[in-house]
């Protein structure tokens, strides 16, 4: 009896210990925001525009040299423009924050969170779901890792969030005033 009570006890012991150490393996690796940065690019029938964006916060979730999961959210208040100066930059940065674009008064933050990744070397193919102005849809992106660092291109169509301004998609006649759909971030993430 005594014999089963402690094969019973030892047996738990082991469960209880196995799923702690397999628990204890995923780690939060979080993003220096500091570092770490967002590079957009715009581009219009006439030209583009470009400027930057921060992180307000994010991590990868890391199993080993693995990556599983990540979330990373993005201060949509902190819209730049870098290729304008003055009135222009101004008015710029006053449209991109207005409900015509990123409606910021009302979504303040933008997330992307990683639901897969596949290792392909040092590149991971990224499947996740990417939310602006409340509207969330799947992505796929490589990410290129490097120690502590990451980088990766994302192309997004500003019209499946709601953004149809100036779109040749959905309004006729724009002429030189047209506005492409995708859009174009370069991050560049520092752990």
């Amino acid at each position: 009896m005594k014999t089963t009570i402690l094969k019973g006890f030892g047996a738990t012991a082991l469960i209880f210990a196995l799923i702690a150490f397999k628990s204890n393996t995923v780690e939060k690796k979080k993003i220096d925001v500091n570092e770490s940065k967002v590079e957009w690019t715009g581009e219009k029938l006439t030209g583009s525009h470009n400027g930057t964006i921060q992180f307000k916060d994010g991590y990868l979730l890391m199993d080993g040299e693995k990556i599983t999961g990540g979330k990373f959210t993005i201060d949509m208040s902190t819209i730049t423009v870098t290729d304008l100066s003055g009135e222009g930059k101004q008015k710029l940065e006053g449209h991109l924050n207005s409900d015509d674009f990123f409606g910021v008064n009302n979504y303040d933050t933008a997330t992307l969170e990683i639901k897969n990744a596949a290792k392909k070397g040092n590149v991971y193919g990224i499947t996740g779901d990417l939310t602006i102005k409340g509207k969330t849809n799947p992505i796929t992106f490589d990410l290129k890792m490097e120690g502590d660092s990451a980088t990766t291109t994302l192309t997004v169509d500003r019209t499946k969030y709601g953004i149809r301004y100036g779109s040749g998609s959905f309004f006729d006649n724009l002429g030189d005033n047209t506005i492409y759909d995708e859009f174009k971030l370069d991050v560049s993430l520092k752990f």
